[in-house]
């Protein structure tokens, strides 16, 4: 991999290549999960209307530097963003619309918790605009979901599922698997009761135990006991590979799972290098700017960023210029993701014969890694590997 280059231009078509959308960060939760190190907090009041006037002010401010752009995605994450009023959602989105051309198939996404509570506000942000759903149901057992530090029940998944359904042609929800005592014919069966509730996407994560979790302080006291081991949790991929294809929702990112036509847009910006904007507090941008490319970060405390909004009318924290050899990192570490893979062409653009020859040569005589014309993906055989995949392609 050749040295850093000092240079900040960056393809001017990226936004157009990898589409443009923005994200919309929601910091509050009821209770914070113990396995979560996102960006959440628990408080006791929330004024939303000071929050929609930051919200507003920074969509104003965006629009004014990309405003000529056509805007293909809104998501709004979190945190739990099913604890925002339909109205505030409704008002974020007129202003979006006023601001930017919106493209066709416009997607916009909330994510929600499937309690009662939350699921009543499902039509209200069907009709502020939402037409995508995606529920954090996590599990389909009631101890694992205890276990889990989550506040629903099986039956209120089922039930807010059933309401999504109604109100929405688009619905994801995420499960963990790797869970402590979890069987491998566990996860099948649950797996398959989650495919055979119609959805459209599966967003499948392995538990991952992060520093700054409670789960990551009990784990460092021995505490966290019937994890499964590496092999088990590699069968568990396996599993998943298998069931989800069988039921045509094929793996289009290492941990997402959709019918054609039914994956994340939004997220796809992420992968394919395209550009967005980060809003809210902890919400990271990319932002080409003719021949630069900008990272955008935003102070993490809710309350320190709503106090900045509101005092200075600009909530980023930092705006840096990144390198290209930086980009062009950026740019096959999230591509390499999806099973389309990157354009190596787009990618020698940016940092000419970027990846070890050497390494790539190997990876593929081992099957894990392909070339097909100027596309390079990483195969099934890789996927499972692929830190170590990226490790070889980015060592000299």
């Amino acid at each position: 991999m050749p040295s850093a280059n000092s240079s900040l231009a960056a393809l001017p078509e990226n936004w157009q290549q990898g589409g443009f959308g923005i994200y919309l960060h929601w910091p509050f939760c009821q209770s914070k999960c113990p396995y979560c190190d996102f960006n959440s907090h628990v408080a006791e009041t929330i004024d939303q209307a000071r929050w929609q006037s930051a919200y507003l002010s920074e969509l104003d401010r965006y629009a004014d530097e990309t405003g000529d752009r056509i805007l293909g995605t809104v998501f709004f994450g979190g945190g739990t963003p099913s604890l925002m009023s339909p109205d505030l959602v409704a008002t974020v989105l007129d202003r979006i619309r006023a601001n930017w051309t919106l493209g066709n198939d416009f997607e916009v996404t909330l994510e929600a918790n499937p309690g009662s509570v939350e699921a009543g506000r499902f039509r209200g942000y069907r009709d502020a605009g939402v037409n995508r759903i995606s529920m954090g149901v996590q599990a389909l057992n009631d101890p694992d979901l205890r276990a889990l530090g989550r506040l629903h029940s099986v039956a209120e998944a089922r039930a807010a599922f059933d309401v999504a359904r109604a109100c929405f042609d688009r619905i994801s929800f995420d499960l963990i698997y790797a869970r402590q005592d979890q069987t491998l014919d566990a996860w099948r069966t649950e797996l398959s009761e989650a495919l055979a509730m119609a959805v459209d996407h599966l967003s499948l994560y392995q538990l991952s135990i992060e520093d700054g979790t409670a789960f990551g302080a009990r784990h460092a006291r021995g505490l966290l006991r019937g994890l499964p081991d590496d092999d088990l949790s590699a069968d568990m991929y396996e599993v998943t590979q298998e069931v989800c294809a069988a039921a045509g929702l094929p793996a289009y990112e290492i941990s997402n799972h959709a019918r054609p036509g039914a994956e994340s847009r939004h997220n796809l910006i992420y992968w394919r290098g395209g550009d967005y904007l980060g809003i809210g507090p902890g919400a990271h941008g990319r932002i080409g700017t003719g021949k630069n490319r900008i990272a955008t970060e935003t102070a993490l405390a809710p309350g320190k960023w709503l106090h900045q909004v509101e005092t200075t009318g600009n909530g980023d924290a930092s705006r840096m210029g990144i390198p290209l050899v930086d980009q062009a990192t950026e740019y096959l570490l999230m591509g390499l993701r999806l099973t389309e893979g990157v354009d190596i062409k787009r990618l020698n653009l940016l940092q000419p014969e970027f990846i070890n020859p050497r390494s790539l040569r190997n990876l593929c005589d081992l099957g894990l890694a392909e070339i097909d014309c100027d596309t390079l993906r990483v195969t099934a055989k890789g996927r499972p590997v692929l830190n170590a995949v990226l490790r070889d392609l980015l060592t000299d």
